[in-house]
């Protein structure tokens, strides 16, 4: 296979893995309903709360873990071999986690298991995805090429939303059995084409920088997961002993982490990778950028089931379906801008189409505050483009200057590294953009639902009973599209009610009209932090200099050093951009 035609294989091949791995993080999220309806597990129970979180943010915990040490092994044992150990992964996994044959929580703790080694899988795939089409793409070309696979990427987040809305219903296997030829394919595919196109480099494992990198991040992960429930009756967690003692050791963990890879002759996170001005600035932007995005997804979805498609005549058991594909603006914004801003990076340079990104998802931001709850669609689906065409316009340029900038021999472990920071962010964000919500909600909702129950003959201590219940429980209806109301009070409660005041109360209407308010004041506030992240990944973006590109000849032949980058790489005359 000739240079220029492998090039297009790998990208292709590339793409495909990063659609299925990311596509995969989202799937799920509409299929929550009839997953947990099918094996039987009410996940609105307080008690299990915990298998409905670790569902949804599990496989992105274990990629945003794995994906730098299994970077860092690419280079070392060739990242054609772990990228194609990750599609086997994959599959296998897929097809484990559609037998499900176990119900109630041994059902949820056998998905939650598999999902996480599905995540190993996606975190071998995501890790080498992109080293393997820097390699493969001369510098002129790798805007372009690493920005279709960065936006077919994002995309696949927002697609998964919609193919799970269709699957599920259907039955809430194909959610997982729709990956197992798709990625019988890649993997045939994969191994029969696919080439080592950079020198692996043996070395030994950094297993103490592996072991407390990943103790530090799960423990951050799992404090984020206990931080966004009730805890001694407060309607977060975030100062409850567990949480406090989760973010203590994770903090002890990670600053063991860094004494340990400054003296390491063969660090895991290549943290010298820093001293190079477009990679620090860029996967700070990285960051950034997630976190500000990392939420959107699921306020937009619980702004969509939970008010808005309820309010203009849909039913909450179609609304998971048609949430995504009112969302998919968004999708439509990044495949256009994302390919075209990446192509141009080539051309003019990263930092003006980065930073004009992220400045355009500022604005479109401050739009939505502007909207009212129930807005006409055709505004809130134009600001989605914007949105869209803004995160495009970041993420290719951003992507490709990032790869850039490093050295063939650490594009593993850089990029990996650069993934770990969007992946760690996405799952922060989530923490935030929820914690925001609640307390939003927490202020107002309890006594504007009690007021509400009471004038439907509701009697007022059960009123005050469904009231008190945490607000997070009443995100998790409206975010799984339950109806929140008639799932509270249960069926003894309404069948003592006249049917004029039981049909009010489990219309469409009535929770709608109930939370608009309160989620409007959780809302601003979330929305108002994403701007400010936003605002500040423009500001690294723009700081990020010129755009050096690192060499692509042979690498002189070094000893290893303890410290400081591999042996330095010839650099292109640096170009304003």
């Amino acid at each position: 296979m000739t240079t220029d035609r492998y090039k297009w294989t790998a990208l292709a091949n590339a793409t495909l893995a990063v659609l299925l791995a990311t596509l995969d993080g989202s799937i799920t999220i509409i299929a929550m309903p009839d997953i947990f309806r099918g094996i039987h597990l009410d996940p609105l129970v307080p008690s299990n709360s915990f298998y409905l979180l670790w569902m949804i943010l599990g496989y992105l915990v274990v990629t945003s873990v794995l994906v730098v040490s299994l970077g860092r092994l690419g280079d070392m044992v060739g990242r054609v071999r772990i990228y194609n150990l990750g599609f086997v992964i994959y599959t296998v996994a897929s097809l484990l986690l559609a037998v499900d044959w176990m119900t109630g929580r041994s059902g949820a703790a056998y998905l939650i298991g598999f999902r996480i080694v599905q995540g190993i899988g996606g975190a071998c795939l995501l890790a080498n995805a992109a080293a393997i089409i820097t390699d493969a793409f001369p510098a002129h070309q790798r805007g372009m090429a690493l920005g279709l696979n960065n936006i077919v990427g994002v995309s696949g987040t927002f697609v998964g939303l919609v193919l799970g809305g269709i699957l599920a219903p259907i039955d809430w296997r194909l959610v997982f059995l729709i990956s197992v030829p798709v990625g019988v394919l890649g993997t045939v595919w994969a191994y029969r084409s696919l080439r080592e196109m950079s020198e692996p480099r043996p070395a030994p494992i950094d297993w103490a920088g592996n072991v407390t990198f990943a103790a530090g991040l799960i423990l951050v992960m799992t404090a984020v997961t206990y931080g966004i429930r009730p805890a001694g009756g407060h309607p977060i967690g975030w100062g409850s002993p567990r949480v406090l003692g989760l973010l203590a050791g994770a903090a002890a963990c990670l600053v063991a982490f860094l004494l340990v890879e400054r003296r390491s002759a063969h660090p895991m996170f290549r943290l010298p990778l820093f001293r190079i001005r477009a990679f620090s600035f860029g996967t700070l932007s990285t960051f950034l950028s997630s976190v500000s995005r990392g939420g959107l997804m699921f306020m937009l979805i619980i702004w969509l089931q939970g008010i808005w498609l309820p309010q203009h005549g849909y039913s909450f058991t179609e609304t998971p379906l048609w949430a995504g594909i009112f969302m998919l603006p968004l999708t439509l914004g990044m495949l256009v801008a994302g390919p075209a801003s990446g192509y141009l990076s080539d051309r003019f340079g990263a930092r003006p189409f980065a930073t004009a990104g992220m400045l355009l998802t500022a604005v479109c931001f401050a739009l939505l505050l502007l909207l009212p709850t129930d807005f006409a669609y055709a505004q809130f689906g134009a600001i989605l483009l914007l949105i869209g065409i803004g995160m495009g316009m970041f993420a290719s340029p951003n992507r490709a200057a990032v790869m850039n900038s490093l050295p063939p021999a650490d594009r593993g472990a850089g990029g990996a590294m650069n993934q770990t920071f969007q992946n760690s962010a996405q799952v922060l964000s989530i923490g935030i953009f929820f914690t925001l919500m609640i307390i939003g909600l927490s202020a107002t909702l309890p006594a504007t639902m009690s007021a509400g129950l009471q004038a439907h003959g509701v009697p007022a201590a059960t009123a005050h009973q469904v009231a008190g219940l945490p607000p997070v429980s009443i995100l998790f209806a409206a975010f799984l599209g339950y109806n929140p109301v008639q799932h509270l009070l249960g069926p003894h409660v309404l069948a003592g009610l006249s049917p004029h005041d039981a049909s009010v109360l489990t219309g469409s209407t009535f929770f709608p009209g109930l939370i608009s308010g309160p989620f409007r004041d959780g809302l601003h506030a979330a929305f108002a932090f994403a701007i400010a992240a936003c605002l500040i990944a423009a500001a690294a973006s723009l700081l990020r200099g010129g755009r050096p590109v690192a060499g692509d000849g042979p690498e002189p032949a070094a000893a290893p050093r303890r410290r400081g980058l591999p042996a330095p790489e010839p650099l292109s005359s640096p170009r304003s951009g």
